[in-house]
């Protein structure tokens, strides 16, 4: 098949071992970023089966009519980026592995370096040390203060372990009932809803999937509640956050700092870019999972549906309604 691979920014995946699973299909790796449709589809109109990094390019209907050739997207978990019913419609097969059982151990270590980083002040006295300063300020120590997770899910799990480690006393609210019934089993106290958590937390930090549902579901007036001191951190989606909501309560001083790996507009580019520039948040350009040991998990898993779908054998089907329809 002919294989297009998008948005591999720092051209990674042909240096990985499960890179050899796709020996014998003609592959392209595209390491730049595009989003304008038509140029996308001239980009990708020999493509037969497509993979994509996570959310990196949204996958529009618009964009899947212009692509008489594409047979398969392959990827792994959520795809609130791509038009599935468009798909469909088109007899496009979606292959997504949940991993239902597989936290990101990625994305909760680099929660837990963002929390260090923010409490300590460590971007901040770095980037002083190099400037010829020496110590500009005073850092907030994690033991004995409370850590709240909202979305009490595999990675919420693991950074309630981490929090454990440091000291910590933690605090979970989720708005399932399974997320609030895991929290439980494993010893971790619940809050009474989610702004109790925002108010009484000196970190809290959001691991939930972003849909429909969840979507702008921490609002202005959680982050209002939080205290001066507090730390807001979101390694997940933006999209979880109301927008403009953040900005306006780092400017009202509620909560103190924050801790981002992910933007509403991404890639962010504009230094000038009044959140991305606010002196009290600490950013990364989300890499929470962009590390080689994750990596060689996903796309082998991506690699491996690739293989099932051009063996006859389709695994991890999002769309199976689309089986047959090409």
């Amino acid at each position: 098949m002919k294989v297009a691979i998008l948005d591999d920014w720092f051209d990674t995946l042909r240096h990985l071992p499960c890179f050899t699973k796709l020996d014998g299909h003609e592959v392209t790796v595209w390491t730049d970023h595009l989003e304008e449709t038509d140029a996308l589809a001239e980009r990708l109109k020999d493509a037969e089966a497509l993979v994509l990094f996570r959310e990196r390019t949204r996958i529009t209907a618009p964009l899947l009519e212009k692509l008489p050739k594409l047979r398969l997207i392959s990827q792994r978990s959520v795809y609130p980026h791509i038009d599935v019913a468009a798909c469909t419609r088109l007899g496009i097969v979606l292959c997504s592995n949940m991993h239902s059982d597989t936290p990101s151990y990625a994305a909760a270590e680099m929660t837990w370096g963002l929390i260090l980083a923010a409490m300590r002040q460590i971007p901040q006295q770095m980037n002083a040390i190099k400037r010829g300063e020496w110590q500009i300020g005073v850092g907030r120590t994690l033991r004995g203060r409370t850590l709240g997770i909202l979305g009490y899910g595999r990675i919420g799990g693991v950074v309630a372990g981490y929090g454990r480690a440091f000291g910590m006393d933690v605090l979970a609210w989720s708005n399932g009932i399974e997320g609030r019934k895991r929290a439980v089993e494993e010893g971790v106290t619940l809050a009474e809803s989610q702004r109790d958590l925002f108010a009484r937390c000196d970190v809290v930090t959001i691991h939930v999937r972003l849909k429909p549902e969840t979507r702008g579901m921490v609002t202005a007036e959680d982050l209002g509640a939080m205290k001066p001191s507090a730390l807001f951190v979101n390694t997940s989606r933006a999209g979880l956050v109301a927008p403009g909501a953040l900005l306006k309560a780092l400017n009202a001083g509620r909560p103190g700092m924050a801790a981002v790996d992910v933007f509403d507009t991404e890639p962010l580019t504009d230094p000038d870019d009044p959140l991305l520039s606010h002196p009290n948040l600490v950013a990364t350009p989300h890499v929470g999972y962009v590390t080689e040991d994750e990596f060689e998990l996903q796309f082998s898993d991506i690699f491996d549906q690739i293989v099932a779908y051009e063996a006859g054998a389709p695994i991890h089907v999002i769309n199976p309604e689309a089986l047959g329809k090409r």
